[in-house]
């Protein structure tokens, strides 16, 4: 069992950056950040494979949003650049201790933090 916990959400204008952190109580084979906003489904932000060092990102935060990680501190961090009113919505974190081929959907996942609340204002 993997416990995630999320920080770094807040209210910021457009343009600015937010990072967001995540840390999980054990090793994992990748991670993933994840949003949904009011009325929508949950869709996929970014994701990294924790030993390859990989990344993945959506197309509608590519060159705006990095993923990393921080081995010792088992922490990975989503830097939100030059954020836009569309990027409002809950973030949640992700994270599986198993290989996995796929990491753009949320079924890929077996665990998830509590979400953390991003809201952008124009």
């Amino acid at each position: 069992q993997v416990q995630l916990v999320e920080s770094g959400g807040g209210l910021v204008q457009a343009a600015d950056s937010l990072r967001l952190s995540c840390t999980a109580s054990g090793r994992t084979y990748a991670m993933g950040w994840f949003r949904q906003a009011p009325g929508k489904e949950r869709e996929f932000v970014s994701a990294i494979r924790w030993s390859a060092g990989s990344t993945y990102y959506a197309n509608s935060v590519k060159g705006r949003f990095t993923i990393s990680r921080d081995n010792a501190k088992i922490t990975v961090y989503l830097q939100m650049d030059s954020l836009n009113p569309e990027d409002t919505a809950v973030y949640y974190c992700a994270a599986t201790t198993s290989f996995r081929m796929v990491l753009t959907t949320a079924q890929t996942y077996d665990y998830w933090g509590q979400g953390t609340q991003v809201t952008v204002s124009s």
